[in-house]
């Protein structure tokens, strides 16, 4: 496939991470953000020629203000991975602390509004390009102890339907549940049996494959790789 300008926020760790070594791998170009300085850092002195910024997706300025960055550095992207997201510890919902749900709100569901606000006028401008929201299992069904993690990907799930039918022509918007990798995340609800899960790095090939294939017809889907 012709070179791609891809989008991809949390991309220090797990699956941000995994994806964006394997585009670069295809010689795809990637601006991706994250919040471990460190972690940009060393992204940055390994891939010089691809833009990596911190930035934090619950500050709407600080967004569009990247937004630009990419613009102007990288160029139009031809594809926005939203895939940041955090979850609460496990625990029954009234007993989640008010600003733990809070941060689950404001980073699952608001930072993806953020994103998508800032990018896709300029996506559309330029004749169009993929939105792709990261979902879960838990975005399509529900478990115990992870209830603001559920509402927060069951809203995804919906308002991702909801832009795909308010995207302009040429654009596309899909909700995709990346499936059950071995990642912190994970680690945080599963404890020692998420080792048994595939790893982001295996995993990253199919997804990149996905990610890639994903076209017009697909605008509104729930996809899973």
């Amino acid at each position: 496939m012709s070179n791609k300008k891809i989008v991809i926020t949390g991309v220090t760790r797990g699956l941000g991470l995994a994806m964006a070594t394997e585009f670069i791998k295809a010689g795809h170009t990637i601006a991706g953000i994250g919040r471990d300085q460190s972690q940009i850092q060393a992204l940055t002195a390994q891939y010089p020629e691809h833009q990596f910024n911190v930035v934090d997706i619950t500050d709407a300025i600080a967004v569009d203000t990247w937004k630009d960055s990419v613009v102007a550095k990288t160029g139009v992207p031809d594809i926005v991975i939203n895939n940041a997201g955090v979850i609460n510890a496990n625990a029954p919902l009234w007993e989640v602390p008010n600003d733990e749900f809070s941060m689950v709100m404001d980073v699952n569901i608001k930072g993806v509004f953020h994103v998508i606000k800032s990018f896709v006028p300029a996506m559309s401008d330029n004749g169009g390009g993929v939105i792709i929201n990261f979902s879960s299992g838990w975005g399509r069904s529900v478990a115990p102890d992870v209830a603001p993690y559920c509402a927060s990907k069951w809203a995804i799930e919906g308002m991702s339907k909801a832009l795909a039918d308010e995207l302009p022509a040429g654009m596309t918007c899909v909700a995709l549940n990346p499936g059950v990798i071995h990642t912190e995340m994970l680690e945080s609800c599963f404890g020692d049996q998420a080792s048994q899960c595939i790893k982001p790095a295996d995993w990253a090939g199919s997804a990149v494959s996905t990610v890639l294939g994903i076209t017009g017809k697909d605008n509104g889907s729930s996809l899973t790789v």
